[in-house]
């Protein structure tokens, strides 16, 4: 997915592809989206992507990325609460440099493959 069309889906409306949550206070909200990304029950045959630290219209939520944060959610992979271990990718990004198409490293996104 290049940097312009996850900033697109960052000011796009959520979807069954496109979630958007201000913090990690709770991770069983993004278990359950990395779960329904995975298992593509609409056949999208695309990535879903869960936009941490981003309010509902795409705002930058003022969220820490902190290593923390990171470890966090990558370890949700294979924590043992999502079962079969799914395809998830964690990157660091800055909201105005995906709106831009630029690369960055501020804000926090995670992309779902499909099993």
């Amino acid at each position: 997915m290049d940097p312009q069309e996850i900033g697109s889906m960052l000011i796009d409306l959520e979807s069954d592809l496109v979630e958007r949550k201000a913090s990690l206070s709770n991770p069983d909200r993004v278990r359950q989206a990395i779960c329904a990304y995975a298992n593509d029950l609409p056949d999208h045959r695309r990535q879903g992507v869960i936009f941490i630290g981003a309010n509902d219209d795409g705002s930058c939520s003022g969220l820490t990325v902190t290593d923390e944060l990171l470890f966090q959610l990558s370890h949700m992979r294979n924590d043992g609460k999502i079962q079969p271990f799914p395809s998830i990718t964690v990157e660091k990004k800055n909201n105005k440099q995906m709106r831009d198409g630029r690369n960055s490293s501020k804000s926090v996104y995670c992309s779902t493959d499909s099993f």
